[in-house]
C-alpha cells in the first residue's frame, strides 16, 4: 500500500511560491505543485483564475471566522476537501451504478423467464 504513496513523482511535493494580491495587499504563497493544480481544477470548474479563486476563498473565510492564521494550510486543506468530495461521490456513483446494473440484471431474468414461459 505505501507504495503508491512512495513512488508518487517528486514534482508533485515539490513547491512553487506565487504572489497575488488580496485586498490590495502583495502577498506570495508556498504550497506542493499538486496543491497548486487541485486549486486550479477547482478555479477551473468555478470558471474563474486561481487567483480569483484564492481571493474569494480568504474573503470568505475572514467572513466566516474573522481571521485566518495559515491560508497555505488553509488551502492544502481546501484542496484535500475537495479531493475527498470527489472520490465520495465517484463511490456514490459507483454503487448507484453497481445496483443500477443488478436491477437491470433482474429485469433481464424476469424477462427472460417470461419469455421462456410464452414459448
Amino acid at each position: 500500500m505505501c507504495d503508491l504513496y512512495a513512488s508518487a513523482d517528486p514534482i508533485h511535493y515539490e513547491q512553487r511560491t506565487r504572489s497575488l494580491r488580496i485586498r490590495g495587499v502583495v502577498t506570495s504563497i508556498r504550497l506542493e505543485n499538486l496543491c497548486w493544480d487541485v486549486l486550479a481544477r477547482i478555479a477551473a470548474k468555478d470558471q474563474v483564475t486561481t487567483n480569483q479563486l484564492i481571493s474569494t476563498l480568504y474573503e470568505e473565510i475572514i467572513g466566516r471566522q474573522g481571521k485566518i492564521g495559515n491560508l497555505s494550510s488553509f488551502l492544502r486543506i481546501t484542496c484535500m476537501r475537495y479531493l475527498s468530495l470527489v472520490a465520495e461521490q465517484h463511490e456514490k456513483d459507483h454503487l448507484m451504478m453497481g445496483a443500477a446494473g443488478r436491477a437491470v440484471s433482474r429485469q433481464g431474468a424476469h424477462l427472460q423467464s417470461v419469455i421462456s414461459k410464452k414459448a
